[in-house]
């Protein structure tokens, strides 16, 4: 495969969300399986019910750390979570890769058009959070 090729490169992006598409679909099924596993298949109105005010339904530390126990303890709503973070981090691998594949092509300009995007996605979703203003 020739990274240089439009084609290659096509195929090299159109991989990586496919992949990414699949994998987060796959651990949120898991999640979900989980959930439904834990609670009993007979009596599901508990799990179904909207609640607007509970994040997700009662007290649920959202922290890195509350993320990686809730994985290691086989928390439904952990990995729930880390399949939504797999589907929000598929788009913005896309945009990695493409930095490098157009590095690769030589291609000064997309190089940096897709720095400038790829630095746009991050700071809206690493630091926009911290900004007083864009608290609700």
């Amino acid at each position: 495969m020739n990274i240089r090729d439009p084609e290659s490169m096509n195929e090299i992006i159109g991989n990586v969300l496919r992949y990414g598409v699949i994998a987060s679909a796959a651990v949120v099924l898991f999640g979900t399986l989980l959930l439904a596993s834990s609670n009993g298949a007979s009596d599901t109105s508990g799990i179904l019910t909207y609640h607007p005010d509970q994040v997700p339904h009662g007290n649920y530390d959202v922290s890195l750390q509350g993320l990686i126990n809730g994985l290691a303890g086989f928390s439904a709503y952990s990995w729930i979570e880390l399949g939504v973070i797999f589907l929000i981090a598929t788009p913005v691998s896309r945009v990695v890769i493409s930095v490098f594949l157009f590095a690769a092509e030589k291609d000064r300009l997309y190089v940096v058009v897709t720095a400038v995007v790829l630095t746009l996605l991050l700071f809206s979703m690493l630091v926009t959070p911290f900004i007083p203003l864009f608290h609700a």
